[in-house]
C-alpha cells in the first residue's frame, strides 16, 4: 500500500483537473436542487472516468506517445484526417478556453468570500489567478506543478470531508440516491453538468502525455492502474460529499445557492462564522488547480495533434497554453455571473464528452499501436456504456429543448 501511495503522481493531475470549482458548484446546486437523488450521476461518473482515463494512461505508457500524436499519426493517410484533427482541436481549444473562464471565475469567487463580493475584487482576483497559473506553467518543471497541485486538492478536500462528518447526511437517503438512477423534472442539465465536470474530456490528452513524465513502458502498468484507481476513486468520493453535505445542510433547509455567501452556508454547522474562510480556500485551491491543468492538457493536446516537436518547453506549447489562460480571463470578466459561467463550463463539457471518447475508443483498439495491449472484450463493454449512456442523455437534452 505505502508504495501504491508513492506511486500516486499523473493520477493526482487529473484529480486537480476535475475537482475544481465546477465540482465544487455543481454537487453544492445537485444537492441544494435536488437531495440526493443526483448521487448516481457521480458515482457513474467516477467510474467512467476511471474506465476511460485507464485506456488514456494505458496507451501514453505503452506507446510513450500521448493521446493526439497517436491521433494525429493514424490519420496520417486518411482524407478525413484536417477534418477531424480541426473537429477535435477546435473542440478542445475552445472548449477548454470556456472551461478555464469557469475555473478563474471560481477561484475568484473563493477569494470574494473572504474579502467581498464586488466588481472589483472580483476582476482584480480574475487577473491576480491568471497571472500566477501563467507563472507556474511557464517556470514549473512538471514536478512542481504537480506537487503544487497535490497540495491544494488535499486542502480543499479536508474542508468537505470535516463538515460532512459533522453534517451527518441520512445514510439511507445517500444509498438510494447512490444505486438507484433517476432524473427529476428539471434535473436533466444537472446531471449532464455532473457527469461533465467529473469525466473532463481534456484530461484523457493530459493523462495520456503525463504518464510519459513518471513511466517508462508497460512493465510500468500495474503502477499506472493503481494511481489512476486511487486518485480517481478519491476524487469521486470528495464529490459525493460535497452534493451530499449540500443536500443535508442547506436542501434540508430549504435554501438556495445563487452566490458565494450561499455556497458557504454549508459549512456553518462546523466552522461557523468562520464558513466563508473554508469556502474561500476551497475555491481559490480548487480553482487554481484547474486553471494550470486546464491549460496544460490543451498545450499538450494541440502541439501533439498539430505535431509540434519541443514538448512542455516548446515555444508553441507556451503559447497554446498562455491564450487559453487569456480567453479563460477575458471570458470571466465579460460581466456574466460567475455561476452562470461555471454550470455553463460543466454542460459543455458533458456534451463535448461523446466525441472525445468515440476518438479514444477507436485509438485504444489499434493492435497496430497497442499490440496485445490494446482493448480486449470487458474494456471495449465498459468503455461502450460510458459513450452509450452520455450520447443518450446529450440527445434527451437536445430533443427535450426543441419540444
Amino acid at each position: 500500500m505505502i508504495e501504491r501511495i508513492r506511486n500516486i503522481g499523473p493520477g493526482a493531475l487529473v484529480t486537480a483537473a476535475f475537482i475544481g470549482p465546477g465540482t465544487v458548484t455543481a454537487c453544492t446546486l445537485a444537492g441544494v436542487n435536488f437531495g440526493y437523488a443526483l448521487l448516481w450521476a457521480l458515482l457513474f461518473a467516477t467510474l467512467a472516468t476511471i474506465v476511460l482515463q485507464e485506456m488514456a494512461a494505458r496507451l501514453g505508457v505503452v506507446t510513450q506517445r500521448g493521446l493526439g500524436e497517436t491521433l494525429a499519426q493514424l490519420l496520417k493517410r486518411s482524407i478525413w484526417r484536417w477534418p477531424l484533427i480541426v473537429l477535435v482541436g477546435l473542440a478542445l481549444y475552445l472548449g477548454n478556453a470556456a472551461y478555464e473562464a469557469g475555473n478563474l471565475s471560481g477561484a475568484a469567487l473563493g477569494i470574494a468570500a473572504i474579502a467581498g463580493e464586488s466588481e472589483a475584487v472580483f476582476a482584480a482576483s480574475i487577473v491576480t489567478i491568471a497571472l500566477l497559473a501563467s507563472v507556474l506553467l511557464l517556470a514549473g518543471t512538471y514536478k512542481l506543478v504537480e506537487r503544487v497541485l497535490l497540495a491544494l486538492v488535499a486542502i480543499m478536500a479536508a474542508s468537505f470531508v470535516a463538515t460532512f462528518a459533522i453534517v451527518r447526511p441520512d445514510l439511507g437517503g445517500m444509498a438510494t440516491g447512490l444505486l438507484v438512477p433517476s432524473i427529476p423534472d428539471g434535473a436533466l442539465l444537472t446531471v449532464i453538468a455532473l457527469i461533465g465536470t467529473t469525466v473532463v474530456p481534456y484530461n484523457l490528452f493530459l493523462h495520456s502525455s503525463a504518464v510519459r513524465n513518471k513511466w517508462s513502458g508497460p512493465e510500468d502498468l500495474t503502477a499506472v492502474r493503481a494511481d489512476t484507481a486511487i486518485a480517481i476513486g478519491m476524487g469521486g468520493l470528495i464529490a459525493i460529499l460535497i452534493a451530499s453535505t449540500a443536500a443535508a445542510s442547506l436542501f434540508a433547509a430549504g435554501m438556495s445557492a445563487e452566490s458565494a455567501g450561499d455556497l458557504a452556508r454549508q459549512f456553518e454547522p462546523l466552522f461557523g462564522s468562520g464558513a466563508k474562510y473554508v469556502l474561500g480556500v476551497g475555491l481559490f485551491a480548487a480553482g487554481l488547480t484547474s486553471a494550470i491543468t486546464a491549460p496544460l492538457a490543451t498545450g499538450y493536446a494541440m502541439t501533439e495533434i498539430l505535431q509540434f516537436a519541443g514538448g512542455q518547453r516548446s515555444w508553441a506549447f507556451r503559447l497554446i497554453s498562455l491564450s487559453v489562460i487569456l480567453i479563460g480571463a477575458a471570458l470571466s470578466l465579460t460581466g456574466i455571473r460567475p455561476i452562470e459561467i461555471i454550470v455553463t463550463a460543466q454542460f459543455a463539457n458533458g456534451l463535448l464528452l461523446p466525441i472525445i471518447a468515440a476518438f479514444l475508443l477507436y485509438v485504444v483498439n489499434q493492435k497496430a499501436v497497442l499490440g496485445r495491449y490494446a482493448n480486449g472484450k470487458i474494456a471495449n463493454v465498459l468503455g461502450a456504456g460510458v459513450l452509450l449512456i452520455a450520447t443518450g442523455l446529450g440527445v434527451r437534452l437536445i430533443v427535450a429543448a426543441f419540444s
